[in-house]
């Protein structure tokens, strides 16, 4: 059984890398059996296609990142250090989890395929912005808190997803501990701005 494990395991890793890597079209289920080292068979074994493999890894990302924002929607505190703690849990997330804002956004701009696991997760992660700003902000609207959780969530993975341009334009690391800090500083002034420009 612990050798089953391992086999899925290895599966979901190889997945992981080459989705990031390439992107989800680029990737065969041969591809990711020779990644994880086990048989095109064992791919099939444990997931129906490709595009439940994907579903699997995303779903991996996904659970850790609604646990991250879950404990962050959970503390005490007003509207800004809400927000706050927000922003901390997703940069951590993303930090952490590099990949993540990779494969996510290669799979929604390469256009086509089932976009349905990205559509409900995101819907998961909206209502927590909405839980975070309760009734400070408008249901509809430019004000609405689904107009934050695109800017606030956009601000924080085109990080992630431009450092590796941005090594070669800035001085120094975008993702060096020094880099990220200097992000969420910057980031937490931009909640600021976006609460004091609130009527």
């Amino acid at each position: 059984m612990a050798r089953n494990g391992e086999a899925r395991a290895k599966i979901l890793a190889a997945a992981d890398d080459l989705f990031a890597t390439r992107g989800y079209d680029a990737v065969s289920m041969r591809d990711v059996a020779a990644g994880a080292g086990v048989a095109k068979a064992a791919v099939f074994y444990y997931f129906d296609g490709k595009d439940a493999l994907y579903a699997a890894v995303l779903d991996g990302y996904y659970r850790a990142h609604e646990a991250a924002l879950a404990d962050a929607l959970a503390r005490d505190g007003d509207l800004r250090a809400r927000l706050h703690a927000v922003v901390d849990a997703y940069v951590d997330f993303a930090a952490d989890n590099v990949r993540y804002a990779r494969m996510v956004q290669r799979k929604i701009a390469g256009g086509g395929g089932d976009l349905s696991v990205v559509r409900q997760n995101l819907g998961l992660l909206l209502r927590g912005v909405e839980s975070a700003l309760g009734d400070a902000v408008p249901a509809r609207g430019p004000l609405a808190a689904r107009h934050f959780f695109v800017t606030l969530s956009g601000a924080v993975l085109n990080y992630f997803t431009y450092a590796p341009a941005l090594e070669g334009a800035w001085d120094g690391d975008p993702l060096s501990p020094e880099g990220i800090a200097e992000r969420r500083a910057h980031l937490h002034w931009l909640v600021d701005t976006l609460l004091a420009a609130l009527p």
